[in-house]
């Protein structure tokens, strides 16, 4: 069997021993959409039982030139369609619940893939796009790739998983990144764990297409077995050695502290971090900082579990008697997507003002444990490490 899914957002084919999926919604720079993100469910599925396919490769098409030639290479993923989010809400849409429990869902596929699965992750990697990476047994990165969860900028936290691998980076940068949303290139990637070669944006094309006769261990130099291994030990290994600057104000107690200290100091870097954190949403500033904290304890499954309940509340703030236009997560694509004026109602508009009263029912899951969207994460969990 070679079982292909075609949408015009989602290109799939098979070449040789190799399933080759790009993502083509290159104007939306290859933001995922509910559509994408079924396609892609249903790809993976058929090709993880398909004794033809050997290893998949999954790469962001670039817009076409104005003679219309396909550029193969662009933008990995700019993260999940926030558009999308608002209309939803607007319209009272419950695809908005299904995109994020099939997104999760999907996530964890891809943690759990049984065959090599490898993301050629060029131009932008935000969010979403992170998701469909960061659990790839070979991550490939250039000169042109940003890579970033800046989700507190929109008043929600780096889900998809972020909550396991963000911890699991070096020391506190885990909290760095997922507080600040700063950008990183394709060195600092792979310094925090998060990209694992570095190849010329200008070689792509001949690795992509030798996949198609050549097994990725042999193309990229990178050995299947050892990475999952070192994936392995890179989810226990929590304390990592110091980070200089980054692990003597991230790993203060609380987001308030680390406002503090950053200010105190005369370290131009702690003055331009201060300012980015009085940029984002107070409220998700401390919510992400638990997150991290306590994404640290917790295998993929029960993360994405975790999250899942977390975004619901990010729309549906009962705790605070917000919903829908007056929660912290419309409010931030409004200013930044929809009427685009960058400027955030936040509330509270305060760090300083948040409370754990505001916090902590974050992190009560919305459903009982027998109900909850993605109960069944932990039992496949326990099936792959048993080898079922």
């Amino acid at each position: 069997m070679t079982n292909k899914v075609q949408i015009p957002e989602i290109r799939s084919e098979v070449r040789g021993f190799t399933g080759y999926i790009s993502l083509n919604r290159p104007k939306a720079l290859n933001a995922l959409s509910l559509p994408m993100i079924r396609a892609l469910m249903v790809q993976l599925l058929a090709w993880k039982d398909d004794d033809i396919v050997k290893q998949v490769a999954i790469r962001g098409m670039s817009k076409p030139t104005a003679e219309g030639v396909e550029v193969p290479f662009g933008n990995f993923s700019a993260g999940g369609d926030i558009r999308f989010f608002h209309q939803a809400i607007q319209a009272g849409n419950p695809e908005l619940e299904d995109f994020f429990t099939e997104e999760y869902a999907l996530n964890h596929l891809i943690a759990n893939y049984p065959k090599p699965y490898i993301a050629f992750m060029d131009g932008l990697v935000f969010g979403g796009g992170m998701g469909i990476s960061q659990g790839s047994s070979h991550r490939i990165v250039t000169e042109r790739t940003k890579m970033a969860m800046p989700e507190t900028g929109i008043g929600l936290f780096p889900d998809v998983g972020g909550g396991y691998f963000l911890s699991r980076c070096p020391g506190f940068v885990g909290e760095y990144l997922a507080l600040t949303g700063v950008q990183m290139g394709a060195d600092e990637a792979i310094s925090y764990g998060l990209a694992d070669v570095k190849v010329t944006a200008e070689s792509l094309a001949s690795l992509w297409n030798a996949l198609a006769t050549q097994r990725v261990d042999d193309v990229v130099g990178l050995d299947f077995n050892a990475r999952n291994a070192m994936k392995n030990i890179a989810s226990q290994a929590v304390n990592m050695p110091a980070t200089g600057l980054v692990d003597t104000f991230f790993s203060l107690p609380t987001v308030t502290q680390i406002i503090a200290a950053l200010d105190a100091s005369n370290e131009p870097w702690a003055q331009q971090t201060a300012a980015t954190l009085r940029t984002r949403s107070p409220l998700m500033l401390h919510v992400v900082l638990e997150q991290i904290r306590r994404g640290r304890q917790l295998d993929l499954a029960q993360n994405l579990q975790m999250e899942r309940g977390m975004v619901r509340h990010c729309f549906y703030t009962a705790h605070l008697g917000r919903f829908g236009n007056a929660s912290e997560t419309v409010e931030g694509i409004r200013a930044l997507a929809v009427d685009k004026d960058h400027q955030p109602r936040w509330n509270p508009s305060q760090i300083s003002d948040v409370t754990t009263d505001m916090v902590t029912p974050f992190f009560v899951s919305p459903w009982p444990d027998i109900a909850h969207p993605l109960a069944q994460l932990t039992q496949i969990t326990q099936l792959t490490m048993h080898g079922a």
